[in-house]
């Protein structure tokens, strides 16, 4: 089970650190990613973690602004959010999975989503 938490409404060039809690003791076994939905739009790839932390990606559109991190003993990914646009603004959701991708599909688990609003 994920929960995420830690979005807001938040000024453009703002900051925010997502969070995304997981139950159970396989946490470190997983891939974890974020993605994002806005009104009317598909979901989308953000970032990604590897299990153990050693690799990341981040779409282009957030890199230089954001950072991804997790913390395994903790069972918590993280989603640092800086210089934030109001092109950001959407439901953020973490998942997990067992296979690198940006796609939707390689994630098994997803989280319930936070609402992320960046004003102009």
């Amino acid at each position: 089970q994920l929960q995420a938490s830690g979005g807001g409404l938040v000024q453009a060039g703002g900051s925010l650190r997502l969070s995304c809690a997981a139950s159970g003791r396989t946490f470190g076994s997983y891939i974890m990613g974020w993605f994002r939905q806005a009104p009317g739009k598909e979901r989308e790839f953000v970032a990604a973690i590897t299990s153990s932390g050693a690799a990341t990606s981040l779409t282009d559109s957030v890199k230089g602004r954001s950072t991804i991190s997790r913390d395994n003993a903790k069972n918590t990914v993280y989603l640092q959010m800086n210089s934030l646009k109001p092109e950001d603004t959407a439901v953020y959701y973490c998942a997990a999975g067992g296979r690198w991708g940006t796609s939707s599909r390689l994630y098994n688990y997803w989280g319930q989503g936070t609402q992320v609003t960046v004003s102009s």
